[in-house]
């Protein structure tokens, strides 16, 4: 029978519907690079800022179009349907692969965060095209695709990605940085591990937040809302409740465990917990019980800080991100707890589940450690896996990318050229400096018995603007301001990173230099006192030293006329 007008009009707003919600979902998961670029940003060095948030965005470009042209061909080889690539595709069947490709992009973009501080940008980046065209590829072909894992007529179960997507990422990742080996200093001779923490705890945090509100879409969106002319509410609703609950089981679970190990409750661990705690859900959240959903999450986040000392202490590998016990482990575990946290009637058979869910396991393991593990390998006997000890040492920034993160230090209030006048940072009135050297004192003398002056201070850095105020208030404007680290009367502080205590004995400090001639030193030493001045150990010192001669070079003037 033709189906009625109606009927073609519901089914088509039905379709629309859906594809609607597809692309709404695959929105969430594209802003999930914006939560791994913030992320990865914050766990590196100031130095290697630029580098991560390249790597972040040539993961995307790279690997989306390669995995247009390629992967999704090679994917459905494996699956048995021969090679057909995204551009071989109509209107529709490209909405279907861009879905696809947010997924695949997720899994590139995790190696990224193991592999921060010294891989060369060109073998990251052609490691993720291989990964885009061949690596994910035969994973998802092998199981989403081609449903090929099996055993007893039970398949291998795996949701949204737990172990398909974020275990395979996390397990690629850590093979990767293993075969590169650790930073520079981040180990001793002994084998002892040095902690060198990210930069920012702000932007891991921020990272956090915006890939959990993104993981909606990889859970809840993988979630068709309309089939058979009917609401899926009941597959909804508990994708939606499993992924909340697991998320926060995760981060209480790391943090309780970080206490348990330090006394503290770290803050980077309570962050990365609760990604563990939503990777581990990933994979089932669809059949998991309510009190699952607590088990899982508080599992995956409990797993975090115990795995990560494995790594990083027995294993000697350095996983920058931690994207291992965050996505590899966690995956592991969550795919494998399917049959024993599934709710009531999911599961016939709990131990051919189970063998299955292994399987899968081992498989996608396997797969991904030896084809990473060549590509590296590969990489690092031509000599291109890792950038020289000089530019690790500079920093990724400068020596990849020829830019730095944070060009600008305590950008002055005023900009002067040594002309001949300038513009006071206080708002005030103009001040002349030939004016000044001619001004009568009341001594009868010349500024510094006319000679120049170098005072030198090294203060707290937070008190840079109220020594640039006072500065100008003294009509001494000029300076110059450098970011250094010292130590002094200040004591050492003990900080933290991921739950590992580490000595601060170098503290960070500004060294503020002014050179003087018309205006008298201890003028200068006064100002600069006064508004660094706190009353505790570490307020700093200032230094004054005489200068033998000055230059001006847009005037060639020389002497005291050139200050």
């Amino acid at each position: 029978m033709e189906p009625t007008l109606l009927q073609a009009d519901t089914e088509m707003l039905i379709e629309s519907i859906n594809y609607t919600w597809i692309l709404i979902a695959t929105f969430l998961i594209f802003f999930m690079h914006a939560g791994f670029a913030m992320l990865e940003a914050g766990q590196v060095r100031s130095k290697n800022v630029a580098n991560q948030l390249t790597k972040n965005l040539l993961t995307w470009s790279v690997g989306v179009t390669v995995f247009f042209l390629i992967g999704a061909g090679v994917e459905s080889v494996v699956a048995g349907n021969g090679f057909a690539p995204g551009f071989q595709g109509d209107a529709t069947g490209w909405m279907d692969w861009l879905y696809g490709a947010v997924f695949a992009m997720t899994a590139a973009t995790i190696v990224s965060g193991a592999v921060a501080g010294r891989a060369k940008l060109r073998a990251y980046v052609t490691y993720t095209f291989l990964l885009a065209a061949v690596i994910y590829p035969v994973v998802t072909g092998l199981t989403w695709a081609g449903e090929h894992i099996a055993y007893s007529d039970v398949l291998f179960q795996d949701f949204a990605g737990g172990m398909i997507v974020h275990g395979m990422g996390g397990i690629a990742g850590l093979t990767a940085a293993w075969v590169l080996g650790p930073r520079m200093d981040r180990y001793n001779s002994d084998g002892t591990a040095n902690v060198i923490p990210g930069h920012s705890l702000t932007f891991a945090v921020l990272g956090t937040l915006i890939l959990a509100f993104g993981w909606y879409g990889f859970n809840v969106g993988t979630s068709a809302i309309i089939g058979e002319g009917a609401f899926l509410g009941d597959q909804l609703g508990r994708v939606a409740m499993t992924t909340t609950v697991s998320m926060a089981c995760g981060a209480m679970g790391a943090g309780l465990i970080a206490w348990l190990k330090t006394g503290k409750v770290d803050t980077l661990y309570v962050a990365n917990g609760l990604l563990a705690g939503l990777v581990g859900i990933t994979a089932i959240p669809e059949t998991t019980a309510w009190w699952g959903a607590f088990v899982v999450g508080g599992l995956a986040g409990a797993q975090l800080p115990i795995v990560f000392e494995f790594v990083e202490q027995y294993l000697k590998i350095d996983d920058v991100c931690a994207v291992f016990p965050v996505h590899g482990s966690a995956g592991v575990l969550g795919t494998l707890l399917f049959p024993f946290v599934a709710a009531p009637g999911v599961v016939d058979n709990i131990a051919n589940a189970f063998i299955t869910q292994l399987i899968g396991v081992a498989v996608i393991t396997v797969w991904t450690v030896v084809a990473t593990a060549v590509i590296w390998y590969a990489f690092k006997a031509a000599g291109q896996a890792r950038v020289s000890p000089e530019h690790e040492r500079d920093g990724l920034d400068v020596s990849e990318h020829g830019v730095d993160t944070y060009p600008e230090f305590g950008q002055p209030d005023v900009a002067t050229d040594g002309g001949d006048e300038v513009i006071r940072a206080d708002g005030g009135e103009r001040f002349d400096e030939s004016r000044s050297s001619s001004e009568l004192r009341s001594d009868g003398g010349e500024p510094n018995d006319g000679q120049i002056k170098m005072v030198m201070a090294i203060v707290r850095p937070d008190r840079l603007g109220a020594i640039k105020q006072s500065l100008a208030e003294a009509g001494a404007p000029s300076l110059t301001v450098t970011n250094v680290s010292g130590r002094g009367s200040q004591p050492a502080k003990k900080g933290q990173w991921r739950g590992e205590e580490y000595t601060v004995d170098l503290h960070q400090k500004v060294k503020i230099e002014c050179v003087v001639a018309d205006i008298p030193a201890q003028e200068v030493v006064d100002a600069i006192r006064e508004g660094a001045e706190t009353g505790e150990p570490g307020d700093g010192k200032i230094f004054v030293m005489p200068v033998e001669g000055a230059t001006q070079i847009r005037t060639g003037k020389t002497g005291p006329d050139a200050v």
